[in-house]
């Protein structure tokens, strides 16, 4: 990947479009946002992975992510929340949260900041 230096923050073309990154709001994408969404996408879809191999019948997977930052002069992240709204049929409990746990050990994005940053998971069924 190449960054080049714009007026405020940098920008990168990639293979599905144009990122604009910067540290200031209205100029880009926030840093932490792409890490956070990193994060949150790469953990669903590793659970997606799981649950279609575990022939777990789902729908919809939709992700909410919170982050908590440091406050102060680095803003670092220092806790992540992530939260599954998964939507199918005879969805069991204790299957979906083995497989979170698993999504959990198996993410590569999630496993990089392991010991960083603490990520929390939960998750809410509804049947369809």
């Amino acid at each position: 990947m190449e960054f080049f230096m714009k007026e405020e923050g940098f920008y990168g073309d990639l293979p599905y479009g144009r990122l604009d990154v910067s540290g200031k709001d209205g100029a880009g994408h926030r840093p932490y946002q792409l890490m956070v969404a990193s994060i949150a996408v790469c953990s669903g879809g590793v659970l997606r992975k799981i649950l279609t191999k575990k022939r777990i019948d789902i729908e919809d997977i939709k992700i909410q992510a919170e982050v908590d930052r440091a406050d102060g002069g680095t803003g670092k992240i220092e806790r992540i929340h992530i939260h599954y709204i998964i939507r199918g049929r005879q969805l069991d409990e204790t299957q979906i949260q083995k497989a979170i746990d698993v999504a959990a050990k198996n993410c590569p994005m999630a496993q990089s900041v392991a010991g960083s940053i603490t990520i929390k998971e939960t998750f809410e069924l509804l049947s369809s």
